[in-house]
């Protein structure tokens, strides 16, 4: 509910007096609320956003104007964009009927023309938005993007949400083979590298587990992480017999990785934190 005031001013013989404030009210018939439909985001997630609107009023609301700012932020005096629109993404739901989608104005910001809305009736707008370059990856980031709707006739609704990084590791595995080739009763090493893309370390609490099964099966192990010697048993088991190799649960563990912004672009960039484990045997 908007709240108004207005006061006279009468003028007489070089007079001049005020009257009193008089203050009313306009009852609002458009509410509007977004939600995202999850609440953390990593890099170049994308992001569903629903918009609901209710018309509460005894006639229909047309031409409505649908503005969402992605995000934006400013950075070295210029517009950054955390989120894009996803191409194609946009449904448009009347009283839950789907219907045509309303125009797309402008991607950035995004703007979204036509939204009508029947009298005692409501309309969801459902569209996605990916994270960009510019989107900050730490833990403690955020992005918030605003929306307002508009139209004539109507008081603007301004309606945001807030998603957060999300705080965890994000790793990867690759695995690469030396010598190639490796002749009969020779030396065979595995070389494990693991990355890390989270903005925090992966930690023994995460029982992070390596498993291969070697074929051709090795013989007198030597095993390495980060260049410590590790024991079998200890840190890890092996089947001679099978082949398979299991690292012991808790025993890996990855640096998180480091996140730099360009001072001039304002990109973010990752540099992944690793471990390595090696394993050496004879064919």
């Amino acid at each position: 509910m908007a709240r108004f005031t207005n006061q006279a001013q009468l003028a007489y013989r070089n007079r001049i007096t005020t009257s009193n404030i008089a203050v009313g009210e306009i009852l609002e018939v458009l509410s509007a609320a977004k939600h995202a439909v999850v609440e953390t985001y990593e890099s170049y997630d994308v992001i569903t956003y629903v918009v609901s609107l209710v018309n509460s009023g005894a006639t229909a609301l047309t031409g409505l104007v649908l503005t969402d700012n992605l995000g934006a932020y400013t950075f070295n005096e210029t517009s950054l964009f955390p989120l894009q629109y996803v191409a194609n993404s946009l449904k448009y739901y009347v009283n839950g009927v789907l219907q045509t989608s309303p125009v797309i104005a402008s991607q950035e910001p995004l703007r979204i023309e036509g939204i009508s809305i029947p009298a005692q009736g409501n309309a969801v707008v459902i569209y996605q938005a990916a994270l960009t370059q510019f989107a900050p990856p730490a833990t403690d980031s955020t992005i918030t993007n605003q929306a307002v709707i508009s139209g004539t006739g109507i008081s603007s609704i301004t309606v945001e949400e807030t998603i957060s990084a999300l705080a965890e590791p994000i790793l990867n595995i690759t695995k690469s083979i030396s010598p190639v080739p490796v002749t009969e009763n020779g030396a065979l090493t595995y070389t494990f590298v693991i990355e890390n893309r989270g903005n925090v370390p992966a930690a023994p609490v995460d029982l992070i587990v390596i498993t291969d099964q070697f074929n051709p099966i090795l013989s007198d192990l030597t095993v390495t992480f980060n260049g410590t010697a590790w024991a079998e048993g200890t840190q890890y088991t092996y089947d001679q017999t099978t082949g398979l190799f299991t690292t012991k649960a808790g025993e890996i563990t990855v640096p998180a990785a480091t996140f730099t912004q360009n001072a001039d672009t304002g990109a973010w960039s990752v540099i992944p934190g690793t471990s390595t484990l090696v394993i050496t045997g004879t064919v």
